[in-house]
């Protein structure tokens, strides 16, 4: 039986769901682009091939097998995209949540069911249909969990919105001790550098104190400000628009002082050694392409 445990972002890591890129399929048609990003590389014809991104989370498996992490891989579903386990669970202390994804996605869920498998099938929950929510979205931080959503009237009309409001109250009643603070994001079809797929697209916790943010990911400069508060400005790592495109608040923590990052953000990851991480740097700029990177293709299962 695994004992699940996850409380916050960045406690010793112990087992995680890694994904795959083994039999990714051919490169998707354009109407079938599920972000911008991925669009831009569809239609430039630089979309990445499943070689490159094959050998990127080898090199990510080696840094979780030097550190003692037990990885779990997806079964292999032929010709078909499973990189980022992120979306479709996430755990909260003991409880599995599987997300309610996008329909034809749901086949992500199938192939890792020999881990939920062992999981306290009492810990293993689904929420309603019209409850919308992605891993991305959901972040642990002492006795809050931060929710990205999109509060925008328009929510059905964006492929790039994940989580809804729905989402939010369905995390307050299941967790009623933690303290839910929801943040509105900004979201766009066609722009990538202006779409803030999940919230850690433009936010992640590092570390015991620290964090990385990207101020014009938020909707409202009151929740970029929350956030300001509580971490304290000179604790936050700021990225610019460029950065954020490029997924530098996507890195993923082993340990409270160990991070694994793109071996190509040289300015964040001078920054984290700068304040005393150790930064395990490894290619993983064609997964990238793909508007998610190091934090999406992981789900952890148990941090000590």
């Amino acid at each position: 039986m695994l004992q699940l445990n996850v409380k916050d972002e960045s406690s010793r890591l112990r087992a995680v769901v890694l994904g795959t890129a083994k039999s990714n399929g051919p490169t998707p048609k354009i109407e079938e682009a599920y972000d911008p990003k991925s669009l831009e590389h569809i239609i430039a014809g630089t979309y990445p091939i499943e070689a490159d991104m094959v050998l990127e989370m080898d090199a990510f498996e080696a840094v979780f097998k030097k550190y003692g992490v037990t990885v779990y891989r997806p079964e292999i579903i032929e010709n078909y995209n499973q990189i980022f386990t992120r979306d479709i669970g996430f755990v909260i202390e003991d409880v599995f949540v599987k997300s309610n994804i996008l329909p034809d996605r749901e086949r992500e869920l199938d192939a890792i069911q020999y881990v939920i498998d062992q999981m306290n099938p009492t810990k293993v929950v689904r929420p309603p249909e019209e409850v919308h929510i992605e891993g991305g979205d959901v972040m642990l931080w002492g006795n809050y969990i931060f929710v990205g959503t999109y509060k925008g009237s328009d929510y059905k009309d964006y492929i790039t919105a994940r989580t809804n409001w729905q989402g939010v109250e369905y995390l307050r009643k299941l967790f009623p001790n933690k303290i839910v603070k929801e943040f509105d994001l900004v979201k766009s079809k066609i722009e990538a550098r202006d779409n803030a797929l999940h919230l850690d697209c433009c936010f992640q916790p590092v570390g015991e104190t620290k964090g990385i943010i990207y101020k014009r990911g938020f909707r409202e400069e009151a929740d970029y400000m929350f956030l300001v508060q509580l971490f304290g400005k000179e604790n936050l790592f700021h990225i610019e628009r460029e950065e954020m495109y490029h997924m530098y608040s996507n890195v993923f923590s082993i340990a409270p002082d160990v991070v694994v990052s793109e071996r190509k953000f040289t300015r964040l990851n001078n920054w984290l050694r700068e304040n005393g991480f150790t930064v395990e740097e490894i290619p993983y700029a064609e997964i990238a392409k793909q508007e998610g990177l190091l934090r999406c293709s992981t789900l952890p299962l148990i941090r000590e």
